[in-house]
């Protein structure tokens, strides 16, 4: 097998591949990124079983073949490769010589024959704009459990009813949704795809209205963006009946500035952190939101102006999941919904549905 790349293309189908390379794994050839010569220049796959990126690149191919070279060593060599095109020269045994200007890399390669195939995927599919995907991803994903005591937490929920596009992620403590309408989609469909699959989608996809093509089975979902095909493997188990949770009324309500709110807070975290239960305390009083934090290193306390509809509240909150939420939310206005000092905090846009946050209280004494 011989080719030649530019670098600058080379090292960018890396950094897309390379996300799904696998790490001290029992199979050495997963630790390997797979190329072949194809029509359209030069076809790179990773995989480690629970999800595979393939992309194309142009190259010049003037002899066609197969090979798997190292994956973390080669993404280190072509990062500091210089500009220009290198020539890849892969012999009968898979020794491949990288050669670049004046620079030249000899790596071990490996027969690909036991290299696995992306498993195809047939089922529903629709497309979605790759911006508005990404963005309805980063708004959502900091929401999953971490803890693997419940494995199809660690997962965001795609979800399509009506006509909208839904992503969920909750952990047991903050609920997480965004809400987008999509033409052409299924009437319905149901599937959790785990946390770091659509943290390395998300990094895959640009910002602008490019389709990015999906199709979900019982078992995976694929999206083809461009060059790129990633196939991904779903979570087993049913999520939670995150409806239930969701509060249908509410005895207290307050319209306030988002930017406001957050500066506010980033100030109280300073010394909820010093504390032991990490807490910042909103006191709603009429048309004032007193929030405060103390632990044994000091205490701070600050009045926000607010629109409120209902009674007057006390409420306790780990500092971190406010913050999280706040750092989501794209709006200048924010409206924030409660019922009791023990009841969730659900956040919402203040026109249209766009999202729903929902954050669980700290029971404390005193509030």
């Amino acid at each position: 097998m011989r080719f030649t790349c530019e670098t600058a293309d080379l090292n960018a189908s890396l950094s897309i591949v390379s996300r799904a390379l696998a790490a001290r794994s029992p199979k050495p050839i997963l630790e390997g990124i797979l190329f072949e010569s194809c029509e359209e220049g030069l076809r790179l796959t990773c995989t480690d079983l629970a999800m595979g990126i393939r992309t194309v690149i142009p190259a010049s191919v003037e002899e066609e073949g197969r090979v798997v070279l190292p994956g973390r060593l080669l993404c280190e060599v072509a990062r500091k490769l210089p500009e220009g095109r290198a020539e890849f020269t892969v012999n009968e045994r898979m020794q491949t010589s990288i050669r670049c200007a004046s620079s030249r890399t000899n790596l071990a390669g490996l027969d690909p024959v036991e290299y696995p195939e992306l498993p195809p995927v047939s089922g529903h599919t629709f497309s979605a704009p790759q911006g508005m995907l990404k963005d309805m991803i980063g708004r959502t994903i900091f929401a999953i459990a971490l803890d693997e005591s419940r494995p199809i937490l660690t997962g965001c929920l795609l979800e399509i009813d009506e006509g909208k596009l839904r992503v969920v992620a909750l952990d047991g403590f903050r609920l997480a949704m965004r809400e987008e309408k999509l033409d052409g989609a299924p009437k319905s469909l149901s599937a959790v795809v785990g946390g770091k699959v659509l943290g390395d989608i998300a990094k895959i996809l640009s910002d602008g209205d490019e389709p990015v093509e999906l199709c979900v089975s019982a078992s995976h979902i694929s999206l083809s963006a461009g060059a790129t095909h990633i196939v991904a493997r779903l979570l087993e188990g049913e999520f939670i009946h995150y409806r239930q949770i969701l509060p249908r009324e509410w005895q207290t309500a307050v319209t306030l500035s988002r930017a406001d709110l957050g500066g506010a807070i980033d100030r109280a975290s300073l010394i909820a952190r010093e504390g032991k239960n990490n807490l910042v305390r909103f006191k709603i009083e009429g048309d004032t939101l007193e929030i405060a934090s103390n632990s044994e290193t000091g205490d701070t306390q600050e009045t926000l102006s607010v629109q409120t509809e209902g009674k007057d509240l006390s409420i306790a909150f780990n500092v971190r999941y406010i913050t999280d939420v706040l750092k989501a939310l794209p709006d200048e206005e924010v409206l924030l919904r409660f019922n009791s000092n023990v009841s969730p905090c659900v956040i919402l846009p203040t026109e249209g549905e766009a999202y729903l946050y929902l954050v669980l209280p700290v029971r404390t004494f005193g509030v």
